[in-house]
């Protein structure tokens, strides 16, 4: 039997309320399906951008990968990604964050 998983829209607000109690307040660019919406995590650095696509890990846990590539990228690609994925799945939803390390400010598994 499947795992009960959480809606889109209240993980959405989840990651905003952690982040906003550690300082690190964040924006919804784009609003989702609330109920099983994906979601990207656009992180803005001191040296660039990335994307953080969220995804499940083989045990079943929510993880996160890095959609756009290892290191850190400019805007155009970061406008890019979230374009072809919302073409993909136009019920995902898109947050951004200060993040100057580019480490979310939410729990998060990132995989390699």
């Amino acid at each position: 039997m499947a795992e009960p998983r959480l809606k889109a829209g209240l993980w959405v607000k989840m990651a905003l309320r952690m982040a906003d109690l550690g300082g690190t307040p964040g924006v919804v660019l784009r609003k989702g399906d609330a109920d099983s919406g994906g979601v990207l995590v656009v992180l803005r650095g001191k040296d660039g951008l990335t994307v953080l696509s969220q995804v499940r890990a083989a045990d079943g846990a929510l993880a996160w990968m890095r959609g756009t590539g290892a290191g850190s990228v400019d805007q155009a690609a970061v406008d890019g990604y979230v374009a072809r994925q919302v073409r993909f799945d136009p019920d995902v939803w898109v947050l951004e964050f200060d993040a100057p390390n580019l480490v979310p400010p939410f729990e998060a598994k990132v995989v390699e």
